[in-house]
């Protein structure tokens, strides 16, 4: 992308999209075309204390980044594809720079605008796509054990919102918390707690921008 012209260079990754609870983030990042970072890789091949002893040094690093995040009740109202674009674009307005390129991790272009490449497992080979994924995953990681306290009994500072064994027991026992996506198909089984599940986004046929 360079070496054809275009400076401003983003990468884009998600987390958080498979989650029950907590936001939807996407992480964007324009790395410098001079200094490296050693030991940068997709998010989900490091361990937590990995990415945690990365984040400042990649932050640090960085021309510029952003993260965008969706809060559970406008993934709920929007449907999750719609969310996605959202995190996307409060991301990349955060950058403060008019990208000439976005690279994207994955086959879906949820950026737009016709100036975007697909890049397959891109956050295992392309260095601003693996700066952004540490980037989203730390910073929606710290949201979680944030939250943790206030919800106890849910886990959240070790399952950061996804579904495991303890989430489902106190979803069981409690029901869902205000940071839950009530859409999902998982509040089916919840009826006993008097909170319905909220109907998703595509089945009330809603439009958004």
């Amino acid at each position: 992308m360079w070496a054809a012209g275009h400076d401003v260079v983003v990468g884009v990754d998600e987390v958080g999209r498979g989650a029950w609870a907590g936001p939807l983030t996407v992480g964007a990042a324009v790395v410098p075309k001079d200094r490296r970072v050693y030991k940068i890789r997709d998010s989900k091949a490091l361990t937590e204390p990995e990415r945690e002893a990365l984040f400042d040094r990649i932050a640090g690093w960085c021309v510029t980044w952003a993260v965008g995040h969706v809060w559970p009740d406008e993934c709920d109202a929007l449907g999750m594809s719609e969310a996605q674009r959202l995190a996307a674009r409060r991301a990349i307005e955060g950058l403060g720079v008019a990208p000439d390129q976005v690279l994207i991790d994955g086959n879906w272009d949820f950026v737009g605008g016709g100036r975007t490449r697909k890049i397959v497992k891109g956050d295992a080979t392309c260095l601003s796509i693996a700066a952004a994924s540490i980037l989203a995953k730390v910073s929606r990681d710290r949201l979680m054990r944030a939250e943790a306290p206030s919800f106890p009994g849910y886990d959240f500072e070790a399952n950061k919102g996804y579904p495991c064994p303890r989430h489902k027991l106190a979803l069981a026992g409690y029901g869902p918390t205000s940071i839950h996506r009530r859409s999902w198909a998982f509040m089916d089984g919840l009826c006993w707690s008097g909170i319905r599940r909220v109907e998703p986004a595509t089945a009330q046929g809603r439009l958004f921008d």
